[in-house]
């Protein structure tokens, strides 16, 4: 079975943050991702949905996971892809992120992959640009689709979210991912904790309809323990936030006699073993981080195809639309 491209173009739409979203499309984007598992399974993991679209990724701060899985994510629908990392681009000689866009923009792509460290520079690249354009993180302000495939591996361990309690542990001050997935755990039916001093997490953050705790202890009664790492790039120097980063560890850190059997344990990545995580329960039975960087692929293709293949029926279970084999062609091989 072959998925089939889109027969035209779409509206200009962009996923900027998950409240873009609504729980429909949420459900409609994961049921998409769980179609492509089976893609993945195959010799040839590559489909022609995408083909003769153009999807530039264009990263202005470091990244391992969301770079390489948005390119592999385009290459695997095949799609052309150009990337783009600031260091050694025109940015080194002084060009803005506006000149920039408009200069790749001047070659028609598809969609637009921006990261950036301003809050807000990806709404900004829409002003730029006849693309859509997906954003892969604005400072600490959004992330969606790390948000999304945090869902997806949740859903796939445990099938719901529904009352499920989920402890988000560390520095929420300066995570985009907590602010993401604070919204599409709550808009999925979760219960949210945060767990960490009070020096990194906002005051303001039980209006979003969170529990907020400073005891590491909270994390015992949750499901899920999702670890988040110290932001050090985006605190300004001189700030102490914290007295130093042992106490930290033995205050806050998830550490095998704080994780009790049948919990999840996520980390969005980069880790610092021995800082938020130890190695034992990063390395143990409970972890599920590399089922996050597996969920990452198939959740960007669907966000991909999602974009430029639109929402599909109403009553479809996903956006793909299967068709069958051509005569003659094996199976596993792309149908033009």
């Amino acid at each position: 079975m072959e998925l089939f491209p889109p027969s035209q173009p779409q509206a200009r739409r962009h996923l900027i943050s998950v409240s873009d979203l609504d729980r429909d499309d949420v459900e409609r984007i994961l049921a998409t991702a769980e179609s492509f598992e089976a893609v993945m399974h195959r010799d040839l993991k590559k489909v022609p949905t995408l083909r003769g679209r153009t999807v530039m990724t264009v990263f202005f701060e470091s990244s391992t996971r969301t770079s390489s899985s948005f390119e592999l994510a385009a290459k695997r629908l095949s799609a052309d892809v150009v990337s783009l990392k600031a260091v050694g681009s025109s940015v080194d000689k002084g060009e803005s992120l506006r000149d920039t866009v408009q200069t790749l923009s001047a070659y028609d792509p598809d969609v637009i992959v921006i990261r950036h460290a301003a809050v807000g520079a990806a709404a900004r690249v829409t002003k730029a640009t006849s693309a859509h354009v997906v954003n892969a993180g604005d400072g600490c302000h959004q992330h969606p689709t790390q948000c999304l495939l945090d869902l997806y591996t949740i859903r796939a361990v445990r099938g719901s979210l529904d009352s499920l309690h989920v402890a988000i542990v560390g520095d929420v001050m300066h995570s985009r991912v907590a602010r993401s997935n604070i919204q599409g755990l709550l808009m999925l039916g979760a219960r949210v904790t945060l767990v960490g001093p009070p020096t990194l997490i906002p005051r303001h953050m039980t209006s979003l309809g969170v529990e907020v705790s400073h005891d590491i202890s909270a994390i015992a009664d949750a499901d899920v323990i999702y670890v988040l790492r110290m932001q050090h790039e985006r605190m300004s120097e001189g700030e102490a936030y914290i007295p130093s980063l042992r106490e930290y560890s033995a205050l806050w850190g998830v550490t095998s006699e704080r994780v009790r059997p049948g919990q999840l344990v996520m980390h969005p990545g980069p880790m610092n073993r021995g800082v938020e995580i130890s190695s034992d329960v990063a390395d143990g039975p409970s972890s599920h981080v590399i089922d996050q960087v597996r969920a990452g692929l198939v959740v960007r293709m669907a966000v991909l195809y999602d974009l430029l293949a639109g929402p599909g029926p109403a009553d479809a279970s996903a956006a793909l639309r299967p068709v069958p084999v051509a005569a003659g062609v094996a199976a596993g091989q792309e149908v033009a």
